[in-house]
C-alpha cells in the first residue's frame, strides 16, 4: 500500500513506540518517535546502552515492526507488513553492513557479494556482472575470487558493502561498521562510505563513536527511548575530496 509523503522522504517514522514484554515487565523501548529522514542523507544515529538506537533500526532495517505508530519507507506503508512482505521489502530497499561483516566464510568475494541478486532472482549472467562491478567501485577488482580469511579486516569490510549496495538498494544501513576495525581502516571505510553517500546513496550508521559520527551530515541522538537532539553538520571538505555526486 502506497502512502502519502513528500517525493523527497526516505523514511518517515510517526508516533513508533516498541514494548516488550518481559516476563511481568513491559519494556518501552521507543517512547512515541518521530523522525523523517530524505533522499541522499547521511544520518549517524547514537545514543547509550538502552537509549532504543538497535530497536529503531530494527524497525527501520525491516527486521521488526513497531507496537504503535506508522513507518513508511520510500513511500510504502511497512509498519504493518508481515514477515514475507518485510523479507521482501528488506532484500529490495535496504543494504546492510555489521560490525563482524556476516561473510561465508567457504565460497569467495564474488559468491558472497552476489548473494542478494540470488534471493531476488537474477539472472547467473547479470548476477555475475553486477557483483564484480559492486567490487570494482569498493576498489577489490583484484580480489573477486579469495575467501574471506585471505583478506584483510578492511578487505572483509569492503566486500561486505559491494555486498550491501549490490541490489542498488535505497539505504545503506551500516551498524557499527568500523566496531572490528583499527583506526586506519576505520578511516579507510568512512571514506568509502563518504564516496557511497556523493554518489547519492542515503546512509544511515548506528555508532557510538563521536569521530566516526562526525563524517556523517546529521547526528540523531537517542535516550530513553526518545529522540534528545537531531544536529546538522556543515561538514568541511577535506584535503583530495571532490563536491557532489
Amino acid at each position: 500500500m502506497a502512502a502519502s509523503n513528500s517525493n523527497s522522504t526516505m523514511i518517515l517514522l510517526e508516533g513508533v513506540k516498541k514494548i516488550y514484554q518481559m516476563g511481568a515487565e513491559r519494556v518501552h523501548a521507543l517512547n512515541g518517535v518521530d523522525l523523517r529522514i530524505d533522499r541522499n542523507e547521511y544520518v549517524a544515529i547514537m545514543g547509550p546502552s538502552g537509549s532504543g538506537k538497535s530497536t529503531m533500526m530494527n524497525i527501520i532495517g525491516c527486521l521488526d515492526t513497531p507496537t504503535e505508530g506508522t513507518y513508511v519507507l520510500n513511500g510504502q506503508q511497512v509498519s504493518q507488513m508481515d514477515d514475507n512482505e518485510l523479507a521482501a521489502v528488506r532484500n529490495k530497499e535496504i543494504g546492510f553492513v555489521f560490525q563482524t561483516f556476516n561473510l561465508l566464510p567457504r565460497v569467495n568475494c564474488l559468491q558472497n557479494v552476489e548473494l542478494p541478486l540470488i534471493y531476488a532472482g537474477v539472472r547467473k549472467a547479470q548476477r555475475r556482472e553486477l557483483a564484480e562491478q559492486a567490487l570494482v567501485n569498493v576498489g577489490l577488482g583484484d580480489r573477486m575470487t579469495h575467501k574471506p580469511n585471505e583478506l584483510s579486516g578492511g578487505q572483509r569490510q569492503r566486500v561486505a558493502v559491494a555486498r550491501a549496495i549490490v541490489n542498488q538498494p535505497s539505504i545503506l544501513l551500516a551498524d557499527e561498521p568500523t566496531g572490528n576495525l583499527d583506526s586506519r581502516t576505520g578511516e579507510e571505510i568512512m571514506r568509502l562510505f563518504e564516496e557511497l553517500y556523493r554518489r547519492g546513496n542515503t546512509v544511515l550508521l548506528v555508532t557510538h563513536e563521536e569521530d566516526i559520527a562526525r563524517h556523517a551530515r546529521r547526528v540523531i541522538r537517542l535516550r530513553d527511548g526518545l529522540i534528545e537532539s537531531d544536529e546538522r553538520i556543515d561538514r568541511p571538505v577535506l584535503a583530495g575530496e571532490t563536491v557532489g555526486a
